[in-house]
């Protein structure tokens, strides 16, 4: 009942739920830990967190640092926006390097993403309704994020920057340096 595609990024993955359509709508489900558990993927989400957003609205680059890092399963359940990652995790062949995807409520895709990346997403549609669940509680002293223009990582973004908007908190994040361990 579930699709699962690899990105190349260990543990980063790609997973497009079967949708039940008919005259009255969709149903699907969107998380079920046995399903899950069946394709490996055996994490234990406690927390559930829902943004609402407008066009051109980029949140990110987030991360949990040390003991709070948090697994991530996201999805937008209406709209549409560009998410994407940054593998901060040293010990990797992808440390350094970007992940983008569109998830939208036509194509009902998720991305799992492990501990260990930078996570962010840019509305693309006139309002996105963007959820996820985390395998770790928030904390705000642990709280950390990757500067969304970083000129080493060169994310492509695809809205024009002037036309981006970006709360002041994420434009005080700082770039890449790898020679940090984000996650030690």
């Amino acid at each position: 009942m579930l699709q699962i595609e690899e990105t190349g990024f260990e543990g980063l993955k790609i997973i497009t739920p079967k949708v039940f359509k008919d005259e009255r709508g969709y149903f699907f489900e969107s998380y079920n830990a046995n399903r899950f558990d069946a394709h490996g993927i055996t994490y234990d989400f406690v927390q559930d967190n829902q943004s609402y957003s407008t066009y051109g609205v980029l949140r990110g680059m987030h991360f949990q640092m040390g003991t709070h890092a948090q697994t991530k399963l996201v999805r937008c359940t209406r709209g549409e926006v560009y998410d994407v990652v940054v593998d901060l995790r040293k010990n990797q062949p992808t440390y350094g390097k970007w992940f983008g995807i569109n998830l939208n409520e036509e194509n009902q895709k998720q991305l799992l993403i492990p501990r260990g990346f930078a996570h962010g997403f840019l509305v693309l549609s006139p309002t996105a309704y963007f959820m996820y669940k985390c395998d770790n509680f928030y904390n705000k002293d642990s709280e950390s994020g990757l500067c969304f223009n970083d000129i080493g990582i060169q994310i492509e973004w695809p809205i024009d920057e002037k036309d981006l908007i970006i709360n002041e908190k994420d434009l005080q994040y700082t770039s890449f340096n790898p020679e940090n361990d984000y996650f030690a």
